[in-house]
Order: C-alpha cells, then sequence, then structure tokens
C-alpha cells in the first residue's frame, strides 16, 4: 500500500516527497505528467529563491528579515494575500537552503545583471534544472518511486477523506491507485487554452506559455468541482513580458525582456501606456505581461538607447537596431511619426538627475502622462534597439484554500489530502509578484505536506481505505 502519493513532478512535489520520507513514509510514490527528458514542470526554468535570513548566510548578503519580506510582498500584491500563510512561508524560508543543499542543491553568487537580489534571494547553481536533477536522484536514492507519462485525470474522495487517484494511460484508459494519503502539487492551468479563454476572452490568444506544456489545471477543476474551497481570481498570476518571437511553451526566463526601466515601452500605436520607472525591476517585473495583455493586438515594444546595453540581462533573442528612431519604427512596423512625437515628448519631459539604477534614484520626468519615476534618461544616443513583447505566463493564481498544515480546505478539511505549489499560491499571491517568492512557496509548503500526509498515512487504518 502506497503511503504518500504525490501528483506532479517539480519543486513542490519533489520537495514533497523527500518530506514525506523524512517523516517516516515507508512507500511514497510521485506521479509526474510529464516524461522523464520533460520533468519538472515549470520548476526547471527558475534560478532563485528567496529566502528571509537575520544576517549574511552563504552567498546571501547583509539581512533580510521577516518584515521586509512580508513589507515587499504586501505591496507587489496589493495587500491581497493571507497574512498568516504568508508569514508562515516567510519564517520558514530561512531554513530551506540547508536542507536543500541536503539533497544535492548547490548555490552560486547572485548573477550579473541581476540588481537588487544580492541580499534576498539565492540563486541555483547551474539554475532550476540542476535543482530539479538533485532532487530527483535524491528521491530515486531513497527509494521513492517515481512514474512518468502519469498524469492524473481525476481524484477519488469520499467523506473519509482522499482514497484514490485514476491515472490516465496511453491506451486511452485509467487504472484506480489508492492511497493512505496524497499531495496535490500539479501546478496551475496556465497550459489550458480554453481556459485561458475563459478568463481573458480572446486576448489569450496572443499569450505565450513560459513554462511547461502539461500544466491543464485538471485537478485543479476536479478538486473545486468535488467542493474544495477555491482561492484567487482567475484572471491573476505570474504574467511577465517576453519576447514576442519566444516558443508557444518553453521559453523560460532566457525569454523575459529586463531593459524595462532603462527605456520606454509603447503599444502598436506607438504611445507609452505605463510607469517604466515606477519601482525595482525585481518588485514590479511581473506586473507587465498584464499590461501588455491590455494593450491592442496584446503587443508591445521596449525601446532603449545605447546608453542602456550592457545594464541588463541580455535576452536570448536580438533587439532590432537603427540609427534613427524613424527607422526603428520602420523596422518594427510602427508608424514613424507616431514613435518619433512619444520619444520626442518623452525625451522633452526628462529632468536630468543623478543615473543609477541600484536606488530609487532623481532621474524623473515632469509633465507627462503616464510619468516616469525614476532612471529616467533621454533616448539620444544612437544606435536604438526595440524589443517585441507579448505576455508570458508563467503560472496561475487561481487555487484550492488551505489550511497551516497544507490541508485543502472543503465544508472543513481533509484529513489525508494536502496540496502545494502553484496550485496553492494564490494563498499568498492575490495579485503581482515578487523574484524568487514562487520557489519559496512551492519549497517551504511541498515540505509542510510531505510531513503531514506522512503523519497522515502513519494514523490512518488500513480498513479505512476502499481498495
Amino acid at each position: 500500500m502506497i503511503d504518500v502519493l504525490v501528483i506532479g513532478g517539480g519543486n513542490a512535489a519533489l520537495c514533497a516527497a523527500l518530506s514525506a520520507v523524512e517523516h517516516g513514509a515507508r512507500r511514497v510514490v510521485v506521479l509526474e505528467s510529464a516524461s522523464r527528458a520533460e520533468r519538472g514542470g515549470n520548476s526547471i526554468h527558475t534560478r532563485n529563491i528567496r529566502v528571509m535570513h537575520d544576517s549574511p548566510m552563504g552567498y546571501l548578503t547583509e539581512a533580510y528579515g521577516e518584515d521586509e519580506f512580508f513589507d515587499d510582498l504586501i505591496r507587489v500584491t496589493g495587500g491581497k494575500t493571507t497574512e498568516e500563510l504568508a508569514r508562515q512561508v516567510i519564517r520558514a524560508s530561512s531554513e530551506c537552503p540547508q536542507w536543500m543543499q541536503r539533497y544535492g542543491v548547490r548555490f552560486q553568487a547572485c548573477l550579473g545583471g541581476t540588481l537588487h537580489l544580492s541580499r534576498t534571494n539565492n540563486f541555483f547553481l547551474g539554475g532550476g534544472k540542476a535543482l530539479m536533477n538533485a532532487y530527483y536522484r535524491s528521491a530515486e536514492s531513497l527509494g521513492i518511486q517515481i512514474q512518468y507519462d502519469s498524469p492524473v485525470e481525476r481524484l477519488e474522495i469520499d467523506r473519509k477523506g482522499f482514497q484514490a487517484a485514476w491515472v490516465s494511460d496511453k491506451a486511452g484508459g485509467a487504472h484506480r491507485l489508492p492511497a493512505k494519503a496524497v499531495v496535490v502539487a500539479s501546478g496551475g492551468f496556465e497550459s489550458n487554452r480554453e481556459w485561458l479563454r475563459e478568463a481573458w476572452g480572446p486576448a489569450a490568444d496572443q499569450f505565450l506559455i513560459r513554462g511547461c506544456r502539461f500544466n491543464q489545471g485538471v485537478l485543479l477543476r476536479d478538486l473545486i468541482a468535488q467542493g474544495a474551497q477555491s482561492i484567487g481570481d482567475v484572471t491573476q498570476g505570474h504574467c511577465v513580458a517576453i519576447d514576442a518571437r519566444a516558443p508557444m511553451y518553453d521559453g523560460g526566463i532566457v525569454t523575459r525582456i529586463d531593459c524595462v526601466s532603462l527605456g520606454i515601452v509603447v503599444n502598436k500605436e506607438g504611445q507609452r501606456f505605463y510607469d517604466e520607472g515606477e519601482d525595482f525591476w525585481p518588485k514590479r517585473y511581473a506586473i507587465w505581461g498584464r499590461l501588455v495583455a491590455q494593450q491592442p493586438d496584446q503587443i508591445g515594444y521596449s525601446i532603449i538607447d545605447a546608453k542602456a546595453q550592457g545594464r541588463f540581462m541580455p535576452p536570448v533573442f536580438p533587439g532590432e537596431s537603427a540609427q534613427t528612431i524613424e527607422a526603428l519604427a520602420v523596422k518594427i512596423g510602427l508608424h514613424p511619426d507616431a514613435l518619433s512625437k512619444t520619444v520626442s515628448a518623452y525625451n522633452a519631459a526628462v529632468v536630468t538627475g543623478r543615473f543609477n539604477h541600484a536606488v530609487l534614484d532623481d532621474c524623473h520626468t515632469e509633465g507627462l502622462t503616464p510619468p516616469k519615476t525614476h532612471w529616467a534618461q533621454r533616448l539620444d544616443t544612437p544606435p536604438f534597439t526595440a524589443y517585441p513583447l507579448r505576455p508570458g505566463i508563467t503560472f496561475t493564481y487561481l487555487g484550492v484554500k488551505i489550511n497551516n498544515k497544507c490541508q485543502v480546505l472543503f465544508d472543513d478539511y481533509s484529513e489525508n489530502l494536502f496540496a502545494a505549489g502553484e496550485i496553492v499560491a494564490g494563498n499568498v499571491l492575490g495579485q503581482g509578484y515578487v523574484a524568487g517568492v514562487g520557489m519559496t512557496i512551492g519549497s517551504v509548503f511541498g515540505r509542510l505536506a510531505g510531513q503531514q500526509a506522512a503523519l497522515a498515512a502513519m494514523r490512518r487504518p488500513q480498513e479505512e481505505l476502499c481498495i
């Protein structure tokens, strides 16, 4: 008999499986819907985790305390968070690096070009792919059984709690897999184009998916249909501005355009539509996908001049460049007069200050709508470069509501049904995003869900299971 069944193959799922073994589960099985070659979910595209620490720790510099972490979260979410769970995640994050290293994860110094993160975020040596490979190696060495190509189509739940998962097979059928406890860590619904259309309408057809193609939201919808309480807005998620030339799926972090705060962003009509210098990029980059999604044809263009080169992480695709703004407009399909007028108005509004991209500097605009409140420099040094932008969905925030033991809440809660990862992100992230917090949520709740699932499995008598 399976003690703990873990559904999902990303960071939260593997943390849950490893934690379940730590806490006494004898037989742990992981169901990964992807093949072995594509395993790891969205976690393979990550590169760091946000961590609370009261003093320098490893590669983390200075201190980053609970209240500052929480203030950063409140600022990006606009207060749309469950404070008890958010603070639980923040406090437990301090234990994550040491725990991760126990299972083969290694860290490195903050990457060049990733401003403001050396104090707050721990970077994985080799990125998310290396992290997930380390977890899978550790899981296999501990006897955790990994079943690939094993999508779960529904859960069997009765008044006694979780009974079994129904797992699809390649022949088009499904088999029943009972277990004493389950952790659902199967992600959001960002890869489900039909569901995205329900939320966004036709605009969703222009969205690109930064992560994997397997996050269809099957179990999220199944749990809600069976009475699980939902949390979060169906239109909210981690949605960033990525290169419009990126692939439909699995473009990952290298498709993100990081020069927004160093120039201006215009829509297809050549008009600016938001403050590019509102706050530090790690705190505001995840709003730009939604902003672009609200523009005509869901397209935007990030435009910089030569002064910005070398100040941001270069994307995977080169930008279009020209010696004049008008020539650049022609190259990217915008009306030259419209773009020239926008740039001229912006340049005229810039108040020269002491430019410093590492702080909230005094370079800003005056008399311009929308304003640029920091890092405003005239676009006056050729060559000028443009990057086309599309909304890039990483993961969605609609999820199931949990308590502080990661138990899924129905009218009450299920003693042996737990959830972690993106499927519960909405408990902490009502909107917005701050760099690395997705991995924090997945790691903390994954470990906790695995622990609690192991304890529930040991408490559950065999006769309660409908074999």
